[in-house]
């Protein structure tokens, strides 16, 4: 029998009640209502976010039918009328990556059939972002995802913290990658005591930007991290050790290049003062943790007393509430763009913070053809 899970959703909140806000945004206005809002349905952390996102607004879920067949292949049913009609597709990414790509690839492509105005895809974690590189013999995935999201039919996203900004250079139609900084910045404000004695830490250089942005607007001083633990075997995707120690090419017997020395990474050493102070790791995924635990051990070594981790997209692959909850880290603060409830049963020491909210205001804004600056207000081209 087929698995099925249905998107219809009713509001659980009257359109004329208002809404507690939070995090400086304001009460949100909807002056139209001929727009849709669909659930891609792959998972309940989709639609919990999806029912969050629509009680703001006031509306209620569209209508559909998302199942898998018996031989794992996806349908999707719309059950409703959309011609003419904006509709954004919520579609969060859980551990099985490619089946949510696929719902929302066929969902989208219903849409288009159906004559729908705007198809804006609302994806909070975007999937394949780190695969955004050319490694080697490899294939930059990031920008395939791209052109078929485009085929599908979608005219418009809305996602959170790409990995890399230049991302959003692969899509020939619009997306705005709105920012979850402020609403973790409001958590270390209301959530740490004595947050002022904490020192913001990059847990690499490559996220010493992102960390410089959060120190200036807390405040607070900087620390950045270099070297590595231990030697993995993603060191071979890096480049490290290639070119090959041989000189001699193929076809050009008398052509010799100056040999490139391999890199090796230094043991983890801290540029910055920790010790007797908070430290707050800020980075943009925590998905494998064994670097975040080695991060966290060399901190403590260090001096410092107490140690968090704070990142949009909490993927929590494997085997990482155990490494969490049995290593040094205090507390690990995500945002519900991944679905987690798992790992956070598995690890009482992961939290949650909200952003539906500004979702929420981002659907509303595009629908009404208001200026998204609002939103990016105070955000640096460094950000």
């Amino acid at each position: 029998m087929p698995i099925r899970r249905f998107g219809g959703h009713k509001s659980l909140v009257p359109y004329s009640q208002s809404f507690k806000l939070s995090y400086g945004y304001t009460k949100m206005n909807i002056s139209r209502s001929d727009y849709r809002v669909f659930s891609a349905n792959s998972s309940t952390g989709c639609t919990e976010l999806a029912n969050k996102i629509s009680e703001r607004l006031g509306v209620e879920l569209g209508r559909s039918v998302v199942y898998q067949e018996s031989n794992t292949e996806t349908r999707v049913e719309v059950k409703e009328s959309v011609r003419g009609h904006d509709v954004f597709i919520i579609q969060t990414i859980p551990r099985d990556v490619n089946t949510a790509i696929m719902e929302l690839l066929v969902m989208a492509y219903a849409l288009k059939t159906s004559c729908a105005k705007n198809i804006i895809g609302v994806i909070p974690y975007f999937p394949y972002s780190k695969q955004c590189k050319m490694r080697k013999r490899g294939s930059i995935v990031c920008k395939l995802l791209a052109s078929m999201l485009a085929k599908a039919g979608l005219t418009h996203i809305i996602t959170m913290d790409l990995h890399q900004k230049e991302i959003q250079g692969f899509f020939n139609f619009p997306i705005d990658n709105l920012r979850a900084s402020p609403f973790l910045i409001q958590y270390i404000q209301d959530e740490i005591p004595d947050y002022r004695n904490a020192v913001i830490v990059a847990k690499s250089p490559s996220a010493a930007k992102r960390a410089q942005a959060y120190a200036e607007r807390l405040r607070l001083g900087l620390a950045v991290m270099h070297g590595e633990a231990q030697q993995s075997e993603s060191d071979m995707a890096d480049g490290r050790h290639s070119p090959p120690l041989s000189r001699t090419t193929a076809g050009h017997t008398g052509l010799e290049l100056p040999l490139m020395m391999p890199k090796e990474k230094p043991p983890i050493s801290v540029v910055g003062d920790v010790g007797g102070r908070i430290a707050i790791i800020v980075d943009d995924i925590i998905d494998d943790v064994e670097d975040f635990v080695a991060a966290a051990e060399s901190l403590k070594d260090r001096g410092a007393y107490k140690i968090y981790i704070m990142a949009t997209h909490g993927l929590l692959s494997a085997e990482a509430p155990r490494l969490i909850e049995e290593s040094a880290i205090d507390e690990v603060v995500v945002t519900n763009t991944v679905p987690h409830e798992v790992q956070k049963l598995q690890c009482p020491k992961i939290k949650t913070v909200d952003v539906s909210l500004i979702l929420a205001e981002a659907i509303r804004r595009i629908h009404n053809g208001e200026s998204m600056s609002y939103l990016f207000r105070n955000i640096t081209v460094d950000d």
